[in-house]
């Protein structure tokens, strides 16, 4: 990259203009000043350019050059991705590290792959094969747990002139030529792709499989479906970041992509220090083996944090080509939007609600909508779901940023500060949340869990909206006013809140859910509900129902029963039938 495009005029932060000298294209990925400073141009007016720098632009001066790339702003596809930790333009802070010091230096340049380190590669095709975009090249085990499949790119067919033998080799250097006839495309095992672009798909499918985190709030109240779109709003200290690092661990995505945008540096270094400890509890291994981190913290360019979130999904995309199933950790997306605030105002933009720029909206639902269940290219079936985090400013709901992502999800997470103050996690409020996803997900678990799981569902959801209303009235007027019947709809989604809804992070038993045990505890607490409204109509009193020991078996089951022992949960049901059944209840079941 060497030719002169033009000369900066005015710097205003991480915004530059410069006058074009010879020809720009808009975003264009370009260099700026002596220290080639990376950016993009974002906007062309006249014989003027506008570029967002994603550096420190500090003592650049005017008449600077600006050195024009002739490509968009892109990142490096291959081997060498999974448990590499990034800033939000894919420059590997790692190895930034030992030659930075601890700061990380302007203009420093490393690749985002390792150039010499050797990969073993394994053809799936032949010479003399005909190939389509999408198709499967070959083979190179990355990690035990993840095998990247080498792609033809989009929009290369033909046939195969070339194709080495299995070996060892570099990410640059040649595996494969493809000739259709007018053409010949020499591939490689690394691709460069725009991050704005998303990347095609034969077509996209309706996400009908859930994606089990083992947290039962959220499995069984607010399903999350692969290919969703999931949002989690909540103040400072709700819990986002410990709700974000158990869907990491514990959600059954083949691979992870956790963003880091625009979170504090004290809070990222947590991250960077514990997600490398973690093991995958499916595997044994470290959870780095399938994980991508993006770490752009408050500190850090603010233009680079705007760029993060597409680095990390055209990632994740990659990935979904092979025929995986990608979960997006974004936290969180009101930095983002923050970012694109500042950013519009050194643009002199003209500001919409609360300052944001009048694309929020439109840049919401850009990101959101490259989630999705697809048919890749080649055939296979992949999916990106993305999970992001909305910190609205003082907990306020009816912020734009919120409201806007509202609009484009269909997973709504919203964190509680009360809970959160009353260390109930996750702090995830069955009153505020949905998922629209109930109605593609339900065959799934009538089929591998209990027929009747939507119904249970359906009918504590109902409990909730009972006892909420009941909760006004007993502030009012006290408990003791309310009748038995009413009483024990209050005692239940107390025991339901405590036993289903909280979880803890930090117990080996109740950590993780498997659906199985999620729809027996359900069952269990819905059967107990009935049978103590059927004891009571038959004269017992709720003092003798609280006093049975089911009931005292049930508040301790999420510890006491570990996911390999679920026959101890058909045995509490079967005794605490007998027992309520004792007091008087009538056999109508």
């Amino acid at each position: 990259m060497s030719e002169v495009i033009g000369k900066v005029t005015r710097v205003l932060g991480p915004v530059v203009q410069a006058e074009i000298t010879t020809h720009a294209q808009m975003l264009e990925f370009v260099e700026v000043g002596d220290d080639r400073l990376i950016g993009e141009i974002v906007s062309l007016r006249e014989n003027l350019m506008t570029i967002q720098v994603y550096e420190d632009t500090t003592g650049l001066a005017p008449d600077a050059g600006v050195y024009g790339g002739g490509m968009p702003l892109s990142v490096e596809l291959g081997p060498g991705l999974i448990g590499t930790i990034y800033d939000g333009v894919q420059r590997p802070l790692s190895e930034i590290k030992k030659i930075s010091a601890q700061y990380i230096r302007r203009g420093v340049r490393v690749p985002p792959l390792d150039r010499q380190k050797r990969w073993s590669f394994t053809p799936q095709v032949k010479a003399g094969e005909m190939v389509r975009a999408g198709q499967v090249l070959g083979d190179v085990p990355e990690t035990e747990r993840v095998v990247q499949k080498i792609l033809v790119p989009p929009g290369i067919a033909g046939k195969v002139v070339k194709i080495v033998p299995p070996g060892e080799y570099r990410v640059e250097e040649e595996i494969c030529i493809i000739n259709n006839g007018r053409e010949q495309y020499t591939l490689t095992l690394l691709q460069r792709w725009p991050v704005r672009k998303p990347r095609p798909v034969n077509n996209r499918l309706t996400p009908n499989r859930p994606m089990i985190t083992g947290q039962r709030v959220i499995d069984t109240l607010f399903p999350i479906a692969k290919g969703g779109m999931v949002a989690i709003p909540g103040g400072f200290g709700t819990g986002k970041t410990i709700v974000e690092h158990q869907l990491a661990k514990w959600s059954d995505a083949d691979i992870v992509v956790y963003i880091g945008c625009g979170e504090r540096g004290n809070e990222m270094t947590d991250v960077l220090n514990e997600f490398p400890k973690l093991i995958d509890p499916r595997t044994g291994r470290p959870l780095m083996e399938r994980t991508v981190l993006i770490a752009n913290t408050s500190n850090m360019p603010v233009a680079a944090r705007e760029a993060s979130i597409y680095t990390g999904i055209t990632i994740a995309e990659y990935f979904r080509d092979m025929g995986y199933h990608i979960a997006i950790m974004a936290d969180s997306t009101s930095r983002w939007a923050e970012a694109l605030r500042e950013l519009s105002g050194r643009m002199e933009e003209l500001p919409a609600e609360e300052g944001f720029p009048a694309y929020l909206p439109t840049r919401l639902a850009e990101f959101y909508e490259r989630a999705g269940l697809v048919e890749t290219l080649g055939g296979q079936t992949g999916s990106v779901t993305v999970v992001g985090a909305v910190s609205p400013p003082g907990g306020d709901f009816s912020e734009p940023v919120t409201q806007h992502t509202k609009r484009f999800v269909r997973v709504f997470l919203a964190l509680d500060r009360d809970l959160a103050n009353a260390r109930h996690y996750p702090a995830i409020s069955w009153l505020e949340s949905f998922s629209e996803y109930v109605d593609y997900v339900a065959p799934w678990w009538q089929e591998n869990a209990d027929a009747a799981w939507a119904d249970l569902r359906q009918e504590m959801l109902d409990l909730l909206q009972k006892e909420a209303k009941l909760q006004q009235v007993v502030k009012l007027v006290g408990v003791d006013v309310l009748p038995d019947t009413q009483r024990i709809i209050m005692e239940v989604c107390a025991l339901f809140k405590s036993v289903f809804l909280q979880q803890s992070a930090y117990d080996e038993i109740d950590t993780y859910s498997c659906a199985l045990k999620q729809i027996k505890m359900l069952r269990i607490i819905i059967t107990f509900y009935r049978l103590a409204v059927g004891a009571l109509k038959a004269g017992t009193t709720l003092f003798k129902i609280k006093r049975t020991k089911a009931m005292g078996a049930i508040m301790r089951m999420k510890y006491m029963v570990s996911n390999e022992e679920l026959d101890k949960l058909d045995q509490l049901l079967v005794s605490m039938n007998q027992e309520l059944k004792a007091l008087g209840h009538p056999d109508f079941f």
